[in-house]
């Protein structure tokens, strides 16, 4: 051993001493880090392991808070992570604070109760896996319930008892179900569709028996507590013929007035009554029904009838025929004594008879149709009752006006409807009613005068505004034609004054002009010099040029006359 020793010793001194530096340096480093990673596994693996008591975190605040509180006060040491989350050193502390959450109410809303059971474990025992059994199926029926069209949401609660070795002790499976239908659906009304839900979950879960199973609303009413429903469903059923009636009696109202509107106008109709009793039982009749056999069949392609038929066809004939002569044999009593044959035989012995009975039976088939018709409901009587009114003119004048009364009213004339009238009337109004007078129809038609006096106002209205916008139109008018011959008036009074006023100013022109040029001729012959100013020579050549234009053009001048004065 000790050799050994040593040869191992040599060896490894030897395989050191080849090495280089860096091989030296990388077997340390290796021994060390499996040195640290020894030390660092010892020393986690001695830590305890925390153990979550929820599955999901706490987001509430407030919920977090008496959770701790409560842990606190039941001496449980509990850390909460940076997730909101609550864990404790072992499991067997975590059931402990999930059995005193549960006890006072604190488990989240927004947690599953099932997810209890959701922890990782290296066995799963029985009841974990019955619980797992029912919380699948339990997932699985609210996710049918919700697929329907009128449930917006469910919330489904199964309780499946353990197998009981007695059946007698064996408790049954409920079920009980909230849904919250969704808006406008009307399942709280419909009981197919509540019996439909109620047998989804009566197949889906085995054992369930629809005793069992209570489906309730939001509210807490149950919708499938089908015994109480009968009187509603009675109730809905009267509902329903009830609305059938007044369809019924709305299309016999609609009949008649298509019937007599367009005749006597719509506003002269009135539907005072109309009733149809219904019989709202469920017949059921069966006709029967016996026609000929066709032997020959008709050819489309002639133009007569070419059928042959007969009535019957025979199936079976049975012939029995009888012949009988003599009196036949009488049996007679024991020898020595007195036969036993009645009296009537003995009258009958030492007679010839002779009988013949021949009888033939055919049985035979003829061709049968039998029909069923089921009828509901059905008319059993109808009652009518129409009111017609006459008709109001209004009175005209020889000259075609509208007459007109004291007070501005219109004077009208009321044509009563005649007799004969009344009676088409009727007669229309029976062909659209149907009527029948072995079932007690009832049909009345009569005339009966309208109140029109809304009417007559407002058509009193109409003309006195009409009056009135005729008066307005034709005072404006004057209104305007006197103003257009003040008008006129002062158009030709100021054209006047101004004609005299320019007559004047010429006249007083002239004068001037007459006392200047007088006196420009007493100069000139008196020899003394006279200055004109620029203006009074341009007004001397105009007024020389004007008159040498009067002289050689006179038309012209009479026409620029003529057009000045149309101007002013």
């Amino acid at each position: 051993m000790n050799e050994w020793l040593k040869r191992l010793v040599s060896q490894i001194r030897e395989l050191w001493g080849k090495w280089s530096t860096v091989q030296k340096v990388i077997l340390f480093a290796v021994v060390g880090g499996a040195a640290l990673g020894l030390v660092l596994l010892v020393i986690f693996s001695a830590q305890p392991t925390s153990e979550p008591v929820l599955t999901r975190p706490v987001q509430d605040q407030e919920t977090l808070d008496r959770i701790a509180t409560r842990l606190d006060q039941e001496g449980i040491e509990y850390e909460i992570t940076t997730d909101m989350r609550v864990t404790v050193d072992d499991e067997r502390t975590a059931r402990r604070a999930r059995g005193i959450l549960t006890r006072y109410d604190l488990i989240p809303q927004q947690t599953d109760p099932w997810e209890l059971f959701d922890m990782e474990r290296w066995t799963q025992t029985d009841f974990e896996r019955n619980v797992n059994l029912q919380r699948s199926i339990t997932r699985q029926l609210e996710q049918h319930i919700e697929a329907l069209d009128d449930v917006d949401s469910a919330s489904v609660n199964l309780v499946i008892p353990e197998q009981e070795l007695f059946e007698e002790e064996q408790d049954p499976v409920t079920a009980s179900v909230i849904l919250s239908p969704k808006p406008g659906s009307d399942i709280r009304e419909n009981r197919q569709k509540v019996e439909g839900i109620q047998r989804l979950i009566r197949f889906a879960v085995e054992g369930l028996a629809p005793d069992n199973i209570t489906i309730t609303d939001r509210s807490g009413v149950v919708l499938n507590d089908f015994d109480n429903l009968e009187q509603l469903d009675e109730l809905t059923l009267r509902e329903r013929e009830l609305e059938l009636k007044r369809d019924v009696e709305q299309r016999y109202i609609d009949a008649i007035r298509d019937a007599l509107a367009q005749i006597y106008g719509e506003d002269r109709v009135e539907v005072v009554n109309i009733d149809a009793e219904l019989d709202m039982g469920k017949q059921t009749s069966e006709t029967t029904e016996h026609f000929p056999i066709v032997t020959t069949e008709d050819n489309p392609r002639t133009p007569f009838d070419e059928r042959e038929f007969v009535l019957s066809i025979p199936r079976s004939t049975e012939t029995v025929t009888e012949n009988y002569e003599g009196t036949g044999f009488n049996p007679e009593g024991p020898p020595g004594q007195e036969g036993q044959t009645p009296p009537a035989y003995k009258d009958l012995q030492d007679l010839m008879a002779r009988y013949s009975n021949n009888e033939e039976r055919v049985n035979n088939e003829v061709n049968t149709r039998t029909t069923q018709q089921e009828g509901s409901p059905k008319v059993e009587r109808i009652t009518a009752s129409v009111a017609l009114d006459g008709i109001w003119r209004w009175q005209y004048n020889d000259n075609g006006e509208v007459v007109i009364n004291p007070d501005g009213s219109i004077a009208r004339e009321y044509i009563p409807i005649t007799e004969e009238d009344l009676a088409k009337a009727e007669d229309l109004l029976q062909d659209a009613v149907g009527f029948n007078e072995q079932r007690g129809d009832s049909v009345t038609v009569r005339h009966v005068q309208f109140d029109r006096t809304d009417e007559h106002e407002e058509e009193d209205a109409a003309v006195r505004r009409r009056q009135q916008i005729q008066m307005i139109v034709l005072y404006s008018l004057i209104g305007l034609a006197g103003l257009l011959l003040a008008f006129i008036v002062f158009r030709l009074i100021s054209r006047e004054i101004e004609r005299r006023r320019r007559l004047r100013e010429e006249e007083l022109a002239r004068q001037h002009q007459a006392m200047r040029e007088q006196a420009l001729r007493s100069a000139e012959e008196e020899g003394e010099e006279v200055e004109m100013s620029v203006e009074e020579r341009a007004r001397m050549e105009l007024q020389e040029n004007a008159i040498n234009m009067a002289r050689e053009h006179p038309e012209d001048v009479a026409q620029l006359i003529r057009t000045w004065l149309m101007e002013e």
